[in-house]
């Protein structure tokens, strides 16, 4: 099945990977983003959904929209900060596509694992998609219950999709693990140090789990698409799980760099000056000339690689309900790592 499909937050690592996917999928794609990028396919509109009003006219022409898939977030300080800026854009651009899109059938939402507070410190795992919520506040929460409360209004269906950390190309993005990791390897080649795991040695011997943004992509269809997944949540993850100290030595012949016992720091420390060491990598490489503020976001980082306990969920609910998607972590890595040397964003070999 294809339709014509708006996918909120276009230019992000997830959302980026669903507009490839559904343009190559024959989909008519439309992707918003205050600052679109050309070179995705299909169309690309600038609109600023924290405007209600602006967003109602910007988005006034989306008429033939059957399917939204939304991937926006925005960062804040503290978590009850997040809560009424990300309603607000989902709610923005929702209630003004299904304002004069008579045909639309379904919104997927990205959310995350924010969802089971592995934020706040240990869960119980595998963490299913049952699990209570905790204290709030949550904006996923939020999120989630405007979403099925408009999906009554409008007669439109919705699903969730809850990924781990995403693995995937996209700059500006705070979200993105895999560019972190990457950036760093290439400043440890640059200076000449071992690319050593910076997070926390309890995290280091964790078990772990990413989302491959192309999987993640495959999934978003998939749900949007399926009956049976209609009003359902599921967690997409590759399939597998792994620890640090077995996949970073791996991470390590990947970036083709001398593999080094954990040395635990602050990147977003450790980073704060590096902008000219990136600019030097980019200029005697002749790379394409990406802002080192706009590669990667250092605090995220920090918090990925100092969760300190086991972090992992159940995919069982997807599988059951028909989707059987599976990426091997390590080659999600390899293959990203391969795009961003083939589209000299990093150096090839050294």
């Amino acid at each position: 099945m294809t339709g014509h499909a708006v996918v909120v937050g276009g230019t992000g690592v997830t959302g980026g990977a669903i507009v490839d996917r559904l343009a190559g999928a024959g989909w008519d794609v439309v992707s918003l983003s205050r600052r679109p990028r050309p070179e995705r396919p299909g169309r690309a509109v600038a609109v600023d959904l924290l405007d209600r009003d602006g967003a109602r006219e910007a988005l006034a022409g989306l008429h033939e929209t059957t399917h939204v898939f939304y991937a926006a977030y925005l960062m804040k300080p503290t978590f009850a900060e997040e809560v009424e800026p990300n309603v607000a854009l989902l709610a923005n651009a929702v209630d003004a596509i299904a304002a004069v899109a008579p045909n639309l059938r379904h919104v997927n939402l990205i959310e995350g694992g924010k969802w089971y507070g592995f934020q706040l410190g240990p869960t119980r795992t595998p963490v299913r998609e049952d699990a209570p919520r905790h204290l709030p506040p949550n904006f996923y929460y939020d999120q989630q219950d405007w979403l099925e409360a408009a999906a009554g209004r409008h007669g439109f269906g919705w699903s969730a999709l809850r990924p781990e950390a995403v693995i995937g190309y996209a700059l500006g993005n705070p979200m993105n693990l895999g560019m972190a990791i990457t950036v760093y390897a290439e400043i440890c080649a640059e200076l000449g140090v071992p690319f050593a795991f910076p997070g926390s040695l309890a995290t280091w011997d964790s078990v772990y789990e990413l989302t491959d943004a192309r999987l993640l992509a495959r999934a978003a269809e998939w749900a949007a698409t399926t009956p049976a997944a209609a009003g359902e949540a599921f967690n997409i993850t590759n399939g597998d799980v792994f620890r640090w100290s077995t996949l970073w030595p791996r991470l390590a012949e990947t970036y083709r760099l001398p593999h080094a016992e954990p040395r635990p720091m602050r990147l977003a420390e450790v980073m704060a000056d590096k902008a000219p060491v990136w600019d030097r990598i980019v200029a005697r490489h002749g790379l394409v000339a990406t802002k080192f503020e706009e590669t990667a976001s250092w605090p995220f980082a920090d918090a990925i690689l100092n969760m300190g306990s086991d972090i992992f969920r159940s995919t069982m609910k997807a599988r059951r309900h028909g989707f059987d998607g599976f990426v091997e972590s390590e080659r999600s890595f390899a293959e990203f790592v391969d795009g961003l040397r083939r589209d000299k964003i990093i150096p090839g070999r050294r």
